[in-house]
């Protein structure tokens, strides 16, 4: 079992929903998250005076899945997400020691369905 976290651009979202869904993956948890990488923010001025904005919006989404949804998964955030541009994100993998489904007490991949 591995979680996947991808960090996007907002706009992205929909492109990335839809690439998930078309490869039948559909549980999933969004987040509205700030950040900054090789970006570094932007300057602007507001109201005649210079702001730096060096926290971006992103979105964080969060994908539990077995062993054979990974490459799968990563695909479809990398075909969803991607624009070519600097800031497109970032996909982490990380190792999920257990899982466990509340309403009927099922472990492990039982439980990511």
């Amino acid at each position: 079992m591995k979680l996947i976290t991808a960090y996007i651009k907002p706009e992205r979202l929909n492109a990335v929903k839809q690439e998930l869904y078309k490869r039948e993956i559909f549980k999933m948890s969004v987040t509205n998250a700030l950040g900054c990488g090789q970006q570094k923010g932007y300057h602007e001025s507001y109201r005649g005076v210079d702001v730096e904005v060096n926290l971006l919006k992103k979105v964080r989404i969060d994908i539990a899945v077995n062993e054979k949804f990974v490459d799968a998964t990563v695909e479809a955030l990398i075909a969803g997400a991607r624009t070519g541009q600097i800031g497109d994100g970032k996909i982490f993998i990380t190792t999920l020691e257990e899982c466990i489904r509340i309403r009927t007490g099922e472990k492990g991949s039982e439980a990511i369905g």
